[in-house]
């Protein structure tokens, strides 16, 4: 049985809340594995009315 590290767990987490905020499952996991993605940014543009799409690319 393979243990999950914290930073499965926290990846896990990023890719949940990137998905309820309306990102793709595949587009939110790539999304959850940047450090360098800053959730709240990520999240913000889909509240302001930017196509997940479009927001994946500028977040990429």
């Amino acid at each position: 049985m393979v243990e999950e590290t914290e930073t499965d767990r926290v990846e896990r987490w990023r890719a949940d809340e990137l998905e309820r905020a309306g990102y793709a499952p595949d587009t939110a996991h790539i999304l959850s594995l940047r450090p360098d993605v800053d959730l709240h940014v990520a999240v913000g543009l889909i509240e302001r009315g930017c196509p997940p799409a479009l927001a994946a690319e500028i977040l990429l």
